[in-house]
């Protein structure tokens, strides 16, 4: 029986050895949430999958991974020859940064020249990637129109066009999708993500309706910009979704529609969140989760704890998607009182007198 034991552990441990860091993207925890949860909201269970468990720290690792893999197999790109160029508010350029390091590839990452992009800057150039700023005032389209001057100054540069690239959503249905019909034992009666490209919410959306027709997708935005809506788009401070653009994969649900509240396609809800309250719900699933989440996060679980309160949600299984890690945030005005208060704490330069022991004590 020890044997049958040593070997059986044996070989769940190889299982878990892997040819590079691309080799553990996906299969992230879900988990049940419940301190942070309104009393009116205890009637429905939560559970959040952590997409920040993936190595680069976001769910973009996963179409980062399979948009280039794919090019690959097209022919399309080669390492050590190609440059990889893509626009992005930050995690997408993170997880291809990362892909582009481990695989070879150069890479530049275009992102808005503003003060919350420091870690995804500082983060992209620590795997090797150069990053271009463009004007905040210009929004996505001077970013594209940045990338497309690139693209065609150099016939070895190459972008995934993560908005419109189909191995985007294809990887949520390939593998977010039923990673969360597998972890939550085949019941989900909700599931709630932030719209950034659309990818999450259409390719594991479609997965989850496949398995549960009765299964509500609910797509999240910034209440500051509900372009998905009809609405005009304003700032907002909730990174990484609320493009301000609309978006190919949505518009695909149902071609020639126009945006305007109620059901699009697989989508049954579009649903928002201000950046105040995205900002609170973040901070308070730090504080009594645990869980270290950045305004975007805070913005879906808004949403999904107002859905749990809902008469209908009684005993149902609400299934939200947590993109990323706080820590990608420190410079977000959701820190602000933190990094406050840690430039007091830690002053420079420090105070090396023996006397008195302690110099800080937060409260």
């Amino acid at each position: 029986l020890k044997f049958v034991v040593a070997k059986l552990l044996s070989k769940m441990a190889a299982a878990n050895v892997h040819d590079s860091v691309l080799g553990v993207i996906s299969n992230t925890p879900l988990v049940k949430l419940g301190r942070s949860i309104p009393a009116d909201a205890q009637q429905a269970t939560i559970y959040a999958k952590l997409e920040m468990q993936n190595p680069g720290g976001s769910v973009k690792d996963r179409i980062a991974k399979s948009m280039i893999e794919e090019a690959e197999k097209g022919g399309k790109i080669t390492p050590q020859k190609t440059t990889v160029v893509e626009f992005t508010s930050g995690n997408t350029g993170i997880g291809l940064a990362m892909v582009c390091a481990a695989k070879g590839y150069k890479c530049i990452i275009i992102m808005p020249q503003l003060p919350a992009m420091t870690e995804r800057f500082i983060t992209c150039r620590k795997f090797g990637a150069d990053v271009h700023l463009t004007a905040p005032a210009k929004g996505v389209p001077g970013m594209q129109a940045h990338m497309d001057e690139l693209l065609a100054s150099n016939a070895d540069y190459w972008s995934p066009r993560q908005f419109e690239n189909k191995a985007n959503p294809t990887v949520h249905y390939d593998s977010t999708g039923p990673e969360i019909w597998s972890q939550s034992g085949g019941k989900v009666d909700y599931f709630i993500a932030g719209i950034g490209t659309g990818g999450t919410m259409v390719g594991a959306g479609k997965f989850l309706k496949e398995q549960n027709p009765d299964c509500k997708l609910i797509a999240v935005e910034p209440t500051e910009s509900r372009i998905l809506t009809g609405a005009p788009h304003t700032k907002h401070t909730i990174v990484g979704i609320g493009a301000g653009v609309p978006l190919a994969f949505i518009e695909q649900l149902e071609p020639g529609k126009e945006w305007c509240e109620g059901q699009r396609g697989i989508i049954d809800e579009f649903a928002h969140a201000d950046s105040a309250t995205s900002i609170a719900f973040a901070n308070t699933l730090a504080a009594k989760e645990g869980l270290l989440v950045g305004p975007s996060t805070g913005a879906v679980m808004a949403v999904a704890t107002q859905v749990a309160a809902r008469p209908e949600a009684a005993g149902k299984t609400i299934v939200v998607v947590f993109p990323s890690s706080g820590i990608r945030y420190v410079t977000h005005p959701m820190w602000a009182a933190e990094v406050e208060e840690a430039f007091k704490a830690l002053p420079k330069p420090p105070n090396m007198e023996a006397e008195p022991l302690v110099l800080y004590k937060s409260s």
